[in-house]
């Protein structure tokens, strides 16, 4: 098992990793007790965004609709509806060699799927976490596990990987947003 981080806490990747080129970020959790009559359905999302933390186009968010970054640099596996099972839920693939020069960041975040018709939220949630594996060694590198600090928010930016010094870093962030997917999407400068 990797290092596990706290919230806040920073970490080098790439510096402390010299020959990781591609990494699996790996996204799970569990959903408690619920009689709400629908199925929570969690959805892995990346924003690839410049220094002004902002989209440049819509080709910069990937997500269940959008599987792949034109560069290659990020693919989304594919979505999964119901989070049953062990381990990872939903998976992103980051290819570092292939991240366009202007992406400073890229944002993860997870958001719950018609959350407000169902009337689910974060607070619903638990067991969430983040971990990132080498894909060439397939060793976990770190984990993020998000905590139960959750309850009205429908959407978490879980982390960000950004690029200091042509050097890759991860941020273990874990901040809520009401307002769902719309809500990030204007977060990060994209129209809804």
């Amino acid at each position: 098992m990797g290092i596990q981080l706290s919230k806040g806490q920073r970490i080098d990747l790439t510096k402390t990793n010299p020959g990781l080129t591609r990494a699996v970020i790996g996204l799970g959790w569990d959903t408690n007790k619920y009689t709400g009559g629908h199925d929570f359905d969690l959805d892995a999302c990346a924003f690839l965004v410049d220094a002004q933390n902002k989209c440049v186009n819509d080709h910069d968010f990937i997500f269940y609709n959008n599987l792949e970054h034109p560069s290659g640099g990020v693919v989304h596996t594919g979505d999964n509806r119901t989070g049953e099972g062990d381990g990872d839920d939903e998976q992103l693939v980051v290819d570092f060699t292939k991240i366009p020069s202007y992406v400073d960041r890229i944002g993860i975040t997870v958001t719950i799927h018609d959350s407000e018709i169902r009337q689910q939220n974060f607070g619903q949630v638990s067991n969430a976490f983040v971990r990132l594996v080498d894909e060439a060694t397939n060793q976990e590198l770190l984990r993020f596990d998000l905590g139960e600090d959750f309850s009205i928010e429908n959407a978490v930016v879980i982390c960000e990987l950004y690029r200091h010094n042509n050097e890759w870093k991860f941020n273990a962030i874990g901040s809520g947003f009401s307002g769902g997917l719309a809500s990030l999407c204007q977060n990060y400068g994209l129209q809804v």
